[in-house]
């Protein structure tokens, strides 16, 4: 099969599309014909931390596609089924927290391929309304959102919801989900036509990260701040945060170091609350959310399975809004 594959040299440079193996389903597993495939920045942080010790690797966490083999003992998946891949491995129950979970792309092959043989319990009924490019750029990006808004962050109906650096699958999925709940949404970037963008998504304002956007400014005091980005922008959030409001924190794209007040957390009583990708009973639940509320994921641009290293090459610019999808033939 054809596949795109880190060799083991630092960042993109390592990035190869070449043959590579697939192998029959075992007892509990399916093998998948790749239709779709999608990649996240997580895909670029683990080719920046790779060396010429580490073996190649298949890249991908988000796909969709067909079974073609399933292995001894799976009932419930049949040959034909069309499906789309639940990307944490072994995390079934949201309580279940592990201390970092284990995610198909990294440590075991991913989707950036024609084929992938893998659980099945992490193949579940692609949604019906969803194209196979739609479908393909789901998983990851979706369920971390999902998680986020509701499992950790308890998302009501009409409080006052910040996403900050709008324009990466995350926060794009966050926004649609909101919006469906009911909340009111205000999001940040630098870049006008991501404001106008989100606008265009729903969002009740879209502001200039780099303007004061304070409540002294003008901006209504927030339910709930859905942070991305850390210590760039983490200090502001004090300013605008609502006293019991809450901070649900995914990621770190500017550095893992904060420097803030104690007493701006607990005179207002304000809550910090981590999160990370999330279980198979939160996936069912998301595509649930999907089908319920007819929601289809924001494609920025789309490319065959061999240019996907010009869709990194775009992703590393921060130029797209929404997700980058992969076809795969």
């Amino acid at each position: 099969m054809k596949a795109v594959i880190h060799s083991g040299q630092s960042g993109l440079e390592g990035l190869q599309y070449t043959k590579s193996t697939s192998r029959a389903p075992e007892a509990g597993e399916v093998q998948i014909q790749l239709k779709s495939a999608g990649i996240n920045h997580r895909d670029l942080f683990i080719m920046a931390g790779r060396t010429f010790q580490d073996s190649p690797l298949i890249l991908g966490s988000d796909g969709a596609g067909v079974i073609i083999a399933i292995g001894e003992g799976v009932e419930d998946l049949s040959v034909g089924d069309e499906v789309i891949i639940h990307p944490t491995l072994g995390w079934d129950h949201a309580v279940d927290v592990p201390i970092v979970p284990d995610i198909v792309g990294g440590p075991t092959d991913g989707t950036l391929a024609q084929y992938i043989t893998l659980s099945a319990r992490n193949a579940l009924p692609k949604p019906s309304h969803l194209s196979w490019a739609e479908a393909g750029v789901l998983s990851l990006s979706a369920l971390t959102a999902y998680r986020a808004l509701f499992t950790r962050g308890g998302l009501k109906q009409g409080e006052h919801i910040l996403i900050p650096g709008i324009g990466g699958g995350v926060a794009t999925y966050a926004l649609l989900m909101a919006v469906t709940a009911g909340a009111k949404v205000t999001v940040t970037s630098r870049r006008e036509a991501k404001r106008h963008e989100a606008l265009r998504l729903g969002a009740f304002q879209a502001l200039d990260s780099h303007a004061d956007w304070s409540v002294q400014n003008g901006l209504d005091p927030v339910d709930f701040i859905l942070d991305s980005i850390g210590q760039a922008m983490f200090p502001k959030y004090f300013d605008i945060i609502r006293p019991g409001g809450r901070i649900v924190m995914y990621g770190a794209s500017s550095g893992d170091d904060l420097n803030v007040p104690i007493r701006s957390i607990f005179f207002p009583q304000v809550s910090l609350i981590g999160t990370s990708m999330g279980s198979r009973e939160e996936f069912v639940q998301m595509l649930q959310w999907v089908e319920e509320h007819n929601l289809h994921p924001v494609i920025d641009s789309i490319y065959q399975l061999q240019d996907t290293a010009k869709a990194f090459e775009r992703m590393e610019k921060g130029e797209q809004f929404g997700n980058l999808a992969i076809l795969v033939e």
